[in-house]
């Protein structure tokens, strides 16, 4: 079964994630931070890490990175909901920094899915 942390610092937006993920038939986690991901993925190991850009602490382009280099093989999906100029271009530098896909928040369900289906 497909592992996927969920790593946002809206608790709102990584619970429903994380639920909508579980209903869909996938094995889901949370975290709030870079941080806390990191130190889960070490303990438990993930195949897709689903990561929001603008966080507190260890922001999202920072996870990326270190989840690129400890685990290169892992699906990294990047998602951002700032404003439109400032979203396309932190997803496009979470693309550089080594994320597979990316999300514009809001964004349909189904489209996460189809990523996840790759």
């Amino acid at each position: 079964m497909m592992r996927i942390l969920v790593v946002d610092d809206n608790a709102d937006m990584r619970e429903t994630l994380r639920q909508l993920l579980l209903r869909a038939g996938y094995h889901a986690e949370a975290a709030r931070d870079g941080y806390e991901a990191l130190s889960m993925h070490r303990q438990s190991g993930y195949h897709v890490l689903l990561t929001d850009i603008y966080m507190p602490h260890s922001d999202g382009l920072e996870t990326i990175q270190a989840f690129r280099r400890e685990t290169p093989g892992i699906l990294i999906i990047a998602m951002s909901g700032g404003g439109n100029f400032a979203k396309s271009r932190h997803l496009g530098v979470a693309t550089e920094a080594g994320a597979d896909a990316t999300l514009e928040k809001p964004f349909e369900f189904e489209s996460l899915l189809e990523v996840l289906k790759r």
